[in-house]
């Protein structure tokens, strides 16, 4: 009896010791990887951090408040100068030898006389330089802005149209400073050009004129429309044609046989084979001497 108690005993004890080697020798069970629709989730490792996008910061010394600096004015492209007889020259081979240069003394005057010159120019596409005097253009600042805005050269004629060969120092520096103050107060420019009244001029007013960034300059062909006997547009320009060559710096006013004769004066100079200089491509400083002929 008691032999068999043994037995079941032991039978017993070893039943245990498998039952608990079978569950501890049971792989584990994986949990399925999560799904979605769009097929394959690439899961990171925890270490992983997520990327940031990092926002594009303004530069700390920009001001976002003021307005962009403007752009530097470009420098002009100079094809012309003016030789020491005032004739006007190429710079080199590559621009125009026989051209005219065609100005316009002591205006602006009136209206009447401005527009049908400024619409004549126009139509042969001529540019020319307006010698004002000071007095005028506070008596006319709307036909200066005209003058201006029709693409023309603005130039230095002085205030009181006087000759000043033989005023003082004092009396040349106001008036060549009060016409470069009231231009410029008019179209926001001061004139690169000065000629004195009746061509009178000394040693003082052509180097304060040259300090001034002028170029200064009388004429070489001379229309004489201002004198008596001259004034008939047959007259204007008979006198620049006995008179022309390349280069002529021609010298006329705002009159009214003066504009009486420019279409044709225009044309016939077009025939002749001349064009007409855009003061804005003459160089103003003074050329070297080589370049004086």
């Amino acid at each position: 009896m008691i032999k068999k108690l043994t037995i079941c005993l032991l039978l017993a004890l070893m039943l245990t010791a498998c039952a608990q080697g079978s569950v501890q020798n049971t792989p584990p069970v994986s949990e399925p990887p999560a799904q979605q629709s769009g097929g394959d989730v690439e899961v990171p490792d925890e270490g992983d951090e997520p990327t940031e996008v990092e926002e594009e910061q303004p530069d700390a010394t920009e001001d976002p408040d003021e307005p962009a600096a403007p752009p530097e004015p470009e420098e002009p492209e100079y094809t012309y100068y003016m030789n020491k007889i005032y004739d006007i020259k190429p710079l080199d081979e590559s621009a125009e030898a026989k051209v005219v240069l065609l100005t316009f003394d002591d205006g602006p005057k009136s209206a009447d006389m401005l527009n049908p010159l400024l619409e004549t120019l126009e139509k042969h596409g001529a540019k020319a330089i307006f010698f004002v005097n000071g007095f005028r253009v506070k008596a006319n600042p709307e036909l200066l802005q005209l003058i201006h805005d029709k693409g023309h050269a603005i130039g230095n004629h002085s205030w009181d149209h006087i000759p000043l060969n033989k005023e003082s120092e004092e009396t040349i520096r106001q008036q060549v400073d009060d016409v470069q103050q009231i231009v410029e107060e008019t179209i926001g420019e001061k004139p690169l050009f000065f000629r004195p009244p009746h061509g009178a001029s000394n040693e003082f007013l052509r180097n304060y004129v040259k300090e001034q960034g002028m170029l200064f300059m009388t004429w070489s062909n001379g229309s004489l429309d201002w004198e008596k006997g001259h004034q008939t547009a047959e007259a204007v320009i008979t006198n620049v044609f006995k008179q022309l060559r390349p280069g002529s710096n021609i010298l006329m006013h705002e009159l009214p046989w003066t504009v009486e004769a420019m279409d044709e004066l225009l044309t016939k100079l077009a025939e002749e084979g001349y064009s007409f200089v855009d003061p804005h491509k003459i160089q103003i400083e003074t050329p070297e001497e080589g370049q004086s002929s």
